[in-house]
């Protein structure tokens, strides 16, 4: 069952195509890379899904649910969970507070932000296991390393138990020890939640990705596997060749 559909999604700005007709099907549970040289919509693409960004013409379906026409913050309690490059989080707060307020923001819940002062157990405990911040839990976010912060983004996605997770370049300005620990939290992660990951990286992209789609241009270029994407011509010779050797650019 497809978590995921685009139909025919574009966007114009000013008479310049950003995303043109692209079709995308993401199936319940995969990671999805989105690859692409600047300027290829992949970003915008993931605007479009969140609603950042109304289209053009085309529609956007959560499972079966139409939510072209959704405003973001309907789009978000439905269950589309956006991860930004510069992480979003309250720096003057632990990061078990951070969770708290992440899960205040579930569907169902009062709308208004409210720390709930639980006990660190259940899914809280579950989480921080997960992104490998159990150690942190009473530490201001303030106060974390760079990976630290993207995780805890992520963590608390996880805690409003999003159906779809979109990341841009999540391993952004990350050591290699953290971009490491990335790749082992998205492979733990991939079956229980669908991901859509625009990254640069093709090492990274190499370890994590179930499917690849590459973008040129606003349109789809070309989709498949790792394998299959780095074998193809037109790949190559839009994308791959200025990545060239350089597995972080």
């Amino acid at each position: 069952m497809a978590a995921l559909t685009l139909e025919k999604l574009t966007v114009s700005f000013g008479g310049l195509i950003a995303v043109n007709e692209l079709d995308l099907h993401i199936r319940d549970g995969e990671l999805r890379c989105l690859l692409g040289p600047n300027g290829a919509g992949k970003s915008t693409t993931l605007d479009l899904i969140c609603g950042k960004t109304k289209p053009t013409s085309g529609r956007v379906l959560l499972g079966n649910k139409d939510i072209t026409h959704l405003e973001e913050f309907k789009r978000a309690r439905a269950g589309v969970g956006r991860k930004f490059q510069t992480p979003t989080v309250f720096k003057e707060l632990n990061v078990i507070e951070n969770l708290e307020i992440g899960r205040s923001a579930r569907p169902g819940i009062a709308s208004t932000l409210r720390v709930f002062r639980t006990p660190v157990s259940g899914r809280i405990r579950e989480v921080l296991s997960l992104v490998g911040l159990e150690g942190e839990m009473f530490t201001k976010a303030e106060n974390l390393s760079h990976g630290q912060t993207q995780w805890l983004e992520l963590a608390m996605l996880l805690m409003q138990d999003c159906q779809v997770i979109l990341m841009d370049e999540p391993t952004a300005g990350m050591t290699v020890q953290e971009t490491n620990q990335t790749a082992a939290l998205f492979r733990e992660l991939q079956g229980d939640h669908t991901m859509i990951v625009v990254e640069h990286d093709m090492a990274f992209v190499r370890d994590i990705a179930d499917i690849v789609t590459v973008m040129d241009s606003g349109s789809l270029l070309a989709e498949g596997n790792i394998a299959e994407i780095e074998s193809n011509a037109a790949v190559r010779e839009a994308y791959l060749a200025d990545v060239g050797d350089d597995e972080h650019a």
